[in-house]
């Protein structure tokens, strides 16, 4: 039982189960050791026919009195002569106790030979093992590993009973298991849990076998990472974890068990999930019935029926937010169904075109908009059409004119946009109807001149116009009373307009990188 090993056997074991993984992955290869077994064998029968045949006919040429003919007879008068060999009864019994042995060796040979052709020795199965043990997972083996097994077995049948623990995987993690629990202590875990930028005690697991078992009694614990762990199961153990509301699966294509599922599916809220293959996906999220928010990173394109695969979305009927980061040609069907009771959708596109946004229309309820890197040239006319929107950000797509900008003004609760990292030349003077914006990010584009009509914008708080080609700032400025945050660093501004410093509520000001002589 791998229970009552401590760490140094345990990591031996280790060490075992992967030589053995490695010997039958290079032994099941090929059946070398079978054929030159077999050719051996065979030879080996031949030669025992051959020799018993030798021997068995001259054997009984062995006697004591010789008949010696010799042509002597002018000289003794004898031509023929009795001679007595007197070693010739211990040769005889030599020889028949020689011809006993090969008689024995050669029944041993052809018996061998005869097992190996009656039986399918090039396969070996463990289903009686399978039966008797808990280890029902154990393989049958084939080629030359399945043969030593055979070969094994005439010399001791216990062998290949002890041995088929090391090719079971749930017998693996049990082992990997014990390790990771032995190595990842409660106090070393309580080491690695930090508190993320939303104040929420978190913990990250990257490249581990599994999930140690200790992770389940930091009953404080509220976002579990898990990173590069391709072979996990979360148990039900985790119910342990009340305070559990946000995990991270990070190409980590995790099972889970029904105790365990039923836990999350009532106390999960937030999810992320990062994959190369669409198929590391889990299935099971799709019935957390109580996940707010969703976030999707990897390849969702178009093709080999990806979408299919994220069918599953339309069962999140309680999900507020869905950030999806891919490359992306158009919205597939599944986030506009899911998109009547979405409040914020987010889509990175990575650089890819996206290209059909009409179906954002339906989407009625969202409150937050961000369509990042998604080559736009112009504001998609579909936004109009969301009353509800309070914020907007178009960041780092390829916006050159904002002239659409005058219908923002019917989105009457808007009051942050983001048309930061574009190639945007200037502002429309329509920028003033947008009386009740607050917060307004310009930097990272090319505008040479702010028009006054931006400063009809009185309820502004944050403004942003930093790393532009700006020479000057409009003395309307001082009509912000509002103004708490004023960024025009990286510009090319030479002076301040008195007007600026009207702004009684101003409490950041950059101007690096400017022009500037005085201040």
């Amino acid at each position: 039982e791998t229970g009552v090993l401590d760490k140094k056997e345990g990591e031996q074991a280790k060490a075992l189960f992967e030589k053995v993984k490695k010997f039958r992955i290079h032994v099941e290869e090929g059946d070398i050791v079978y054929r030159l077994y077999i050719r051996q064998t065979i030879i080996k029968v031949i030669k025992f026919i051959l020799i018993i045949s030798y021997t068995a006919y001259y054997v009984r040429y062995i006697r004591f009195s010789v008949v010696c003919p010799v042509n002597i007879e002018k000289l003794t008068g004898y031509s023929m002569f009795y001679c007595a060999h007197p070693l010739a009864t211990l040769f005889k019994i030599l020889a028949c106790f020689y011809i006993s042995l090969v008689v024995v060796y050669g029944l041993i040979c052809m018996y061998t030979l005869c097992w190996m052709l009656r039986r399918s020795l090039k396969r070996y199965s463990f289903e009686s093992i399978r039966e008797e043990s808990s280890y029902s997972d154990i393989p049958d083996v084939k080629n030359d590993f399945a043969f030593m097994l055979h070969m094994i077995d005439q010399y001791d049948p216990l062998y290949s009973k002890r041995f088929a623990v090391f090719l079971s995987e749930v017998s693996e993690n049990k082992l990997r298991q014990l390790n990771l629990n032995n190595e990842w202590t409660l106090e070393k875990l309580r080491q690695r849990i930090t508190k993320n930028s939303q104040e929420k005690l978190e913990l990250h697991l990257f490249m581990l076998s599994g999930i140690p078992d200790t992770v389940f009694d930091l009953v404080e614990l509220e976002v579990l990472k898990l990173e590069l762990i391709p072979d996990v199961t979360i148990p039900p153990i985790i119910a342990q974890l009340s305070s559990l509301k946000e995990m991270w699966l990070y190409h980590t294509p995790a099972k889970i068990e029904a105790p365990a599922l039923a836990f999350l599916r009532e106390n999960l809220k937030s999810l992320h999930i990062k994959f190369t293959d669409i198929k590391e996906i889990p299935l099971w999220i799709y019935s957390l019935k109580n996940l707010s928010e969703l976030h999707l990173t990897g390849n969702l394109s178009a093709e080999n029926n990806r979408f299919i695969v994220i069918d599953g979305l339309r069962e999140l009927k309680s999900l507020k937010v869905l950030r999806l980061k891919s490359n992306l040609t158009k919205l597939p069907q599944v986030v506009t169904d899911v998109g009547v009771h979405l409040q914020k959708l987010s889509i990175n596109n990575e650089g890819t075109k996206l290209m059909v946004l009409n179906s954002l229309k339906k989407m009625v309820n969202l409150t937050e908009l961000e369509l990042v890197r998604c080559d736009l040239e112009r504001i998609p006319h579909s936004i109009f059409s969301l009353h509800n929107l309070q914020e907007i950000d178009l960041k780092d797509n390829n916006l050159k004119t904002i002239e659409e900008i005058i219908s923002f003004q019917h989105l009457h609760r808007l009051v942050c946009l983001k048309l930061w990292y574009n190639q945007i030349a200037y502002i429309p003077i329509q920028i003033g109807t947008l009386t009740n914006m607050e917060r307004l990010y310009l930097n990272r584009n090319k505008i040479e001149k702010i028009p006054s009509q931006l400063f009809f914008c009185r309820k502004l708080r944050f403004l942003d116009l930093s790393h532009n080609n700006l020479t000057s700032i409009h003395p309307d400025v001082g009509f912000l009373q509002n103004l708490q945050y004023f960024a025009v660093t990286a510009n090319r501004i030479e002076t301040l307009p008195p007007e600026l410093f009207q702004c009684k509520k101003l409490r950041t000001l950059n101007l690096g990188n400017n022009c500037l002589q005085t201040l």
